[in-house]
């Protein structure tokens, strides 16, 4: 199945924003050697804070449709209900997706689909934010039904009450099993929602290739600083087309289980990694105030009820053996650090 490459800001702000952007990707990607497949963009948007940017609205449906015109890629659009998808159909746009808030609602995404009824739209279905996958297939055979041709199914991960390192849960067993049960639908990933935060992008651009997605959905800005919504996860153009142009499209070995098996440790480091850095960087400051208060370093109480949060698997011997190791290494670095 051919690779399916979307790229584009979060958010329409203004013409200049949208051209600038869509030259700067159309230029970066033609010297990587990659076909940019869609630019996408949200006219709307549904943002969590009241004051948040909405989007400029129809407003910014003639400058997606200059993009189009201009550069020769079709542009997709976030819609949230049917009036929606009337505006894109008057401004020739053709390619919309159904966000991961309108996909808790099935009698909006119904409505969304008796809107592209029988016609020459295609349709991509980001997973609800909560984990659920009978809602996530629901939301796409309804437009299966409507008889829509080209639906393509987007991960963007889901909401997590527990901390994590990314802003969303990737819960990737979920978009495996949908491979699973529709192995002809088109599955991308967009890592930019999974991570939240542009230095993880290409980490789980990576793992979502290794899996099998076919393509990925990725938030880039030109100038990514000055964004009025999700600065932090957008890259530039040129970040970009490098991404794309330095992942493994090939797998290393023939058996699935265990390209997914080495996809899910992959993800677990990542956020080891980042989640131990984090922990010396608290350690330092623990030590900074306890030298301001004069403090001891050393708190055995306090360090029995850490080893205790890592005690939980006692039943595995090698387990235990390891975590101890662990842990008495773990100590003396934060001791050392602190002093």
């Amino acid at each position: 199945m051919e690779r399916i490459w979307i790229a584009g800001p979060c958010a329409a702000e203004s013409r200049e924003q949208i051209l600038t952007t869509a030259s700067q990707l159309v230029t970066s990607s033609q010297e990587a050697g990659i076909e940019l497949s869609f630019f996408r963009a949200g006219a709307w948007k549904m943002r969590s804070a009241p004051d948040g940017f909405t989007g400029a609205g129809e407003e910014a449906l003639p400058w997606l449709q200059e993009v189009q015109n201009t550069h020769h890629i079709p542009v997709c659009v976030e819609v949230m209900n049917a009036k929606q998808v009337e505006l894109c159909a008057n401004y020739d746009i053709r390619t919309v997706w159904v966000g991961a808030r309108t996909g808790v609602n099935p009698i909006e995404v119904q409505r969304i689909a008796d809107a592209v009824k029988h016609s020459d739209f295609t349709v991509m279905v980001k997973n609800p934010i909560i984990p659920d996958l009978k809602l996530w297939m629901g939301n796409i055979d309804r437009f299966l039904q409507a008889g829509i041709q080209k639906v393509m199914a987007v991960h963007r991960g889901f909401t997590d009450a527990q901390e994590n390192v990314y802003r969303n849960a990737p819960v990737w067993q979920l978009p495996i099993e949908l491979k699973v049960q529709m192995p002809e639908l088109p599955i991308l990933c967009d890592p930019s929602h999974l991570s939240g935060h542009a230095q993880w992008v290409p980490e789980l651009a990576q793992v979502a290739m290794t899996y099998g997605f076919n393509g990925l959905m990725v938030e880039c800005h030109c100038c990514p600083e000055k964004a009025l919504s999700d600065q932090k996860q957008q890259i530039t153009p040129k970040e970009w087309a490098v991404m794309i142009a330095k992942l493994d499209l090939r797998s290393s070995t023939t058996d699935i289980s265990l390209v997914q098996q080495r996809s899910i440790l992959e993800n677990i480091d990542n956020q080891l990694s980042e989640l131990l850095y984090q922990r010396m960087v608290t350690a330092d400051e623990i030590g900074r105030i306890k030298r301001q208060q004069h403090i001891a370093v050393v708190q055995p109480q306090q360090w029995q009820q850490v080893v205790k949060r890592y005690q939980k698997h006692t039943d595995d011997a090698e387990y235990q053996e390891f975590i101890n190791k662990f842990l008495e290494l773990l100590h003396q670095s934060s001791i050392k650090r602190q002093n």
